[in-house]
């Protein structure tokens, strides 16, 4: 049973122009911080002041250059291990999987940006680590999903045809003259170029599976891919209304080639959807295909057109989107700059898993279905209950960097409601729905300290207690369904 989330009525308007702050559209915190979380994984208020010292198309090309120009991570010892440089495998092999979604974790935590269109992909090119079960193809399949992140879609999408965790996960090496295994071609069509149905026939996809043969990985030695001559199908296939001997590349060249418009609608759309509104905007899908096919189906200059946009600036697409787990735990401490260990992320890694989010292990070939599926009766305790631990470790590790934050969000206020309102609307898109709501919030915050403590000025953050007064509050806006919104 899902948890509806106060719904929030599609009246977004704007259009693909470059955003240009008005009185009526101001450039921000509020537009700032849509920007970061939508970007990565929301940013502290240093970021947040720096991004509203630029332009916002300034900081957009800013942020995709950086992300385009970030070192991939650094390879583990692991890297390109084959089955013989295994002394204990399954033990082994667990420890790589959870190492190195952690790793992954702290990229995110550290850096954003590529990282949150690495995510995006990863549930795009889905493949499951249990199936292929090999450390050497896990690194190989994330650290092609940063490569191209923010490259080239159609390159993209050659090389994720031949990755090992790909050729396992949709039967590729097993796909062969003798016995042809249409799993990657349908998947090809129907989840990452065109979309269901979306003019290709059942002819196509046998005709296809067939130009992809030949693809070989030796899975149990964890061996390298390579190209069998004999198994490949050297006959004469007839694909979206073109013969030829069509072979790998070739057909993935010939796709892009008659069927550029749907799959630029179908990619813009997945855009989109995950990264502005689940209400799609037509228009505006409409515009990025057209500039992901003038540019050769390169990917940064439909992010910049994307986030640079009054549409996407528009308030009626802030506050919008139900996290995901991992957005919710790691948008959450970077917005609140708090010291967290190794130790902590690794338990919100493992929260996230729990809830559902897996690194390497979406749920099926059609990934992670997102948005309201994320909240359900069950799910949504347990992610009050993850962040209110982290609430309650930062309080007994480091009572201080809850009142320093406090002081330098609100500039040192001594007045409950101001600070209240800002810590709120700090953590939430579009603050609270009515003045009652901060009200209640406001109350929780003075917790049992004397009216008149605050009616004459004799408290302020520096008093003993204000330390748990920022933890309570935070315990009480963990909870509040406009957190649970990005």
């Amino acid at each position: 049973m899902n948890v509806m989330i106060s719904p929030i009525s599609d009246c977004a308007t704007g259009t693909i122009e470059a955003y240009v702050p008005t009185v009526e559209k101001p450039w921000n915190k509020q537009r700032a911080m849509h920007l970061l979380r939508r970007m990565g994984f929301g940013g502290n208020l240093d970021m947040v002041t720096s991004v509203l010292s630029e332009s916002p198309s300034a900081v957009v090309d800013a942020i995709v250059e950086e992300a385009m120009n970030l070192p991939l991570l650094e390879p583990p010892v692991w890297a390109d291990w084959g089955a013989e440089d295994y002394t204990d495998a399954d033990d082994e092999l667990v420890d790589h999987f959870l190492s190195w979604g952690f790793e992954w974790v702290k990229a995110m935590k550290a850096h954003g940006f590529r990282e949150k269109f690495a995510l995006f992909w990863h549930n795009h090119f889905v493949t499951q680590w249990q199936t292929y079960f090999c450390s050497k193809y896990l690194y190989q399949y994330h650290k092609l999903l940063q490569t191209h992140a923010l490259g080239n879609f159609r390159t993209f999408t050659k090389e994720m045809g031949k990755t090992p965790a790909m050729l396992v996960f949709l039967n590729g090496n097993v796909n062969t003259q003798f016995n042809p295994n249409e799993n990657y071609a349908r998947e090809l069509y129907e989840l990452f170029t065109l979309g269901e149905g979306n003019n290709y026939t059942q002819t196509d996809i046998t005709e296809t599976a067939r130009a992809l043969t030949g693809w070989w990985v030796d899975n149990a030695a964890c061996a390298d891919p390579t190209f069998m001559p004999t198994w490949f199908d050297n006959g004469s296939k007839t694909i979206f209304g073109q013969t030829g001997n069509f072979d790998f590349d070739g057909v993935h060249d010939l796709l892009f080639e008659q069927r550029a418009d749907e799959i630029a609608l179908h990619i813009c759309t997945k855009i989109y959807k995950h990264f502005v509104n689940e209400n799609v905007s037509e228009d505006i899908v409409a515009a990025l295909a057209i500039t992901f096919i003038e540019n050769d189906f390169e990917l940064a200059p439909v992010f910049k057109q994307l986030f640079n946009s009054e549409h996407f600036f528009d308030e009626a697409n802030i506050g919008v989107h139900v996290k995901s787990p991992l957005d919710f735990f790691i948008t959450f401490i970077r917005e609140g700059d708090f010291p967290i260990n190794d130790e902590i992320l690794t338990l919100m890694g493992y929260a996230a898993s729990q809830l559902g989010q897996t690194l390497f292990e979406p749920v099926d070939v059609a990934g992670w279905q997102g948005h309201y599926s994320w909240i359900t009766n069950s799910t949504l305790t347990t992610r009050w209950q993850m962040l209110t631990d982290v609430v309650g470790y930062l309080y007994e590790t480091a009572p201080d960097s809850l009142r320093d934050f406090a002081k330098l969000l609100t500039n040192d206020s001594n007045d409950p409601a101001f600070i209240t309102k800002t810590i709120v609307d700090h953590f939430t898109g579009r603050g609270l729905q009515t003045q009652a709501d901060y009200q209640k919030a406001t109350i929780v915050f003075k917790y049992e300290v004397p009216q008149n403590y605050f009616d004459d000025g004799i408290w302020n953050l520096d008093w003993e207690y204000s330390d748990a007064m920022v933890a309570l509050l935070l315990f009480h806006i963990v909870k509040l369904p406009e957190h649970q919104l990005s």
